[in-house]
């Protein structure tokens, strides 16, 4: 979560209604306490992000919703109680305020997985993955042991637990692909024919992946949701975990539009996580990898045409010719994708990678 001065940040328009609410939630907090309120770079939801720091005590960064919040029914709060106890490193949570829609966590600092590998010597990165592949690992097998263990707040009766990846959800996603992507951000306008065969791919591909037995996911494990704090890596934004193919979180972080891997890299560190999770069949795990890739990677285009083409978000814009070229090269190498690697070719062409 890096700091940034409101002006530049493309979603200024609320600012000082947050800043606003964080100092009311400071004057009950910190009342007699000097403190400096700085506005943080969010990511793609509405919430938004504040670093506070009173005089003498440690910083924390409020999470501010849009409105009141229920803390008992909050993902946010399910999910870090659930992922503390795989266990896995997240922000440790210091305070709620329903009325105002603030949560207040632990401050991780400013180092993310993203700029760590940008300021690393590419030698140093690959002992850097297979620490968040270990990560993985353990959302995945401490996942396994709390669904199996069964009932408690905190075991299968959480809320993650209850959310799939079923077809329903995949489908959706690639439908806000051709929404937001392909008729926002592109402005292109499909014929009758290709939208329809196109949905007649998403389909066959959403029962596929659908079709898979399920782990427990972050969902959004990429380099911009890993924190390096003391040394270690952390994971925030969540809150939207749920159930999902065992590939899902390995391919947000290796075919990750914010960090590119060279394919010898994506390689060695598949076989790392095989390793680690005990898969017997590489060949399955790389063609669930292939198949997930293109779903992840069509979805985060679709969210990137959102974020650019609706709410004005340029940060985005950089990941796009990245996401792009992933989806032709699987697409393209794979003879099962050479239908969807046709009718995405129009769609695609131009985008530079």
């Amino acid at each position: 979560m890096t700091g940034v001065d409101s002006r530049r940040s493309g979603r200024d328009g609320d600012a000082r209604e947050v800043e606003a609410r964080a100092r009311r939630w400071l004057a009950r907090a910190a009342p007699a306490a000097p403190c400096s309120i700085e506005l943080l770079a969010g990511d793609a939801s509405d919430r938004r992000f504040v670093r506070v720091r009173p005089d003498g005590s440690p910083s924390r960064v409020l999470v501010v919703h849009t409105g009141r919040i229920d803390p008992a029914a909050l993902p946010l709060l399910q999910v870090a109680d659930l992922f503390r106890r795989l266990p896995v490193p997240v922000p440790a949570v210091f305070d709620t305020d329903a009325d105002l829609g603030i949560v207040v966590l632990e401050d991780l600092g400013d180092e993310t997985f993203e700029a760590l590998l940008s300021r690393l010597p590419a030698a140093e990165h690959d002992a850097w993955y297979r620490d968040a592949i270990a990560l993985i690992a353990a959302i995945q097998q401490g996942g396994r042991r709390l669904e199996a263990g069964g009932g408690g707040e905190g075991g299968a009766k959480a809320g993650p637990f209850r959310l799939a990846f079923d077809t329903a959800k995949l489908l959706w996603e690639l439908g806000f692909f051709l929404d937001h992507f392909v008729a926002g951000y592109r402005r292109h306008a499909l014929a009758p024919a290709a939208r329809g065969a196109l949905e007649a791919e998403f389909r066959a591909l959403a029962g596929e992946m659908a079709g898979e037995p399920r782990v427990l996911c972050h969902r959004d494990f990429h380099s911009r949701n890993l924190m390096v704090h003391r040394g270690r890596l952390h994971v925030i934004d969540f809150q939207d975990a749920r159930m999902g193919p065992d590939t899902y979180d390995l391919v947000s972080l290796l075919r990750d539009a914010y960090a590119r891997l060279d394919p010898a890299s994506v390689d060695r560190l598949i076989a790392h996580y095989q390793a680690l999770a005990g898969v017997a069949d590489g060949d399955a795990l790389r063609r669930r990898f292939r198949r997930t890739t293109v779903q992840r990677t069509l979805k985060a285009l679709g969210t990137f045409g959102h974020q650019i083409a609706v709410r004005g978000n340029d940060r985005y814009r950089a990941a796009v010719p990245v996401a792009a070229a992933y989806a032709r090269e699987v697409t393209g190498h794979d003879p099962r994708y050479r239908r969807l690697h046709d009718l995405l070719a129009p769609v695609l062409e131009g985008i530079g990678s």
